[in-house]
């Protein structure tokens, strides 16, 4: 698998030799699916509290008599079918959402997003990204001489000082390291800026 290789004007100047393994692979919906869904849950805290009927604050006594009023039996206003009564089965802080996805599977998965998008001509390799200094005017400068001045995510090898403050004032930029990516980024912008080094960090974790 050949990936065109730009410079920091936007000029190809190489191609890149890079895995069939990661970015020539089908495409699996359904596995995407599954490891997105996943990575969202895994990051979700058990942060919602509801009250159980020993917790609701309500008098114990009874609502009304047994019989003879027509109405149904009642013995306490703290009932799960009353309105303002405790929850049957309530949600708690130590609420578990975590799911498990394989090893093997994630990196199908991951693969499988990478090489769609250099199907759809979305995935963008540069030789090389850095910044003279820490602002964020040089940084969008050299964005848009690429022609990438839209919604876009940054992945290079390391991460460098000067390009992370560059790009921290830009909302609708986010810059990476290759042991950093995830899923959900790969999917959620609509293009993807790929340092060289950054490809062979990639074939050496997921490939």
């Amino acid at each position: 698998m050949e990936l065109k290789v730009i410079n920091e004007q936007g000029q190809e100047t190489a191609k890149l030799e890079a895995s069939d393994a990661l970015f020539a692979r089908d495409y699996n919906e359904s596995l995407i699916h599954q490891i997105v869904t996943a990575y969202q849950a895994n990051a979700r805290l058990g942060n919602r509290k509801q009250k159980t009927r020993a917790e609701v604050t309500h008098t114990t006594r009874k609502p009304w008599k047994q019989k003879g009023t027509g109405r149904a039996r009642a013995g306490m206003s703290s009932s799960t079918i009353w309105r303002g009564g405790g929850r049957a089965f309530p949600n708690t802080p130590e609420e578990n959402f975590s799911q498990k996805v394989n090893r093997k599977m994630f990196r199908a998965g991951v693969a499988s997003i990478l090489s769609e998008l250099v199907r759809q001509e979305r995935l963008v390799v540069v030789d090389s990204l850095s910044v003279e200094a820490p602002r964020t005017k040089l940084f969008a400068q050299k964005l848009k001489g690429m022609g990438l001045d839209a919604r876009l995510l940054v992945i290079t090898d390391q991460l460098d000082e000067n390009l992370y403050l560059s790009s921290r004032n830009l909302p609708n930029v986010l810059v990476l390291e290759a042991k950093e990516t995830d899923p959900v980024s790969l999917v959620r912008f609509p293009r993807v800026l790929v340092t060289k080094n950054a490809v062979a960090k990639f074939e050496e974790m997921w490939a």
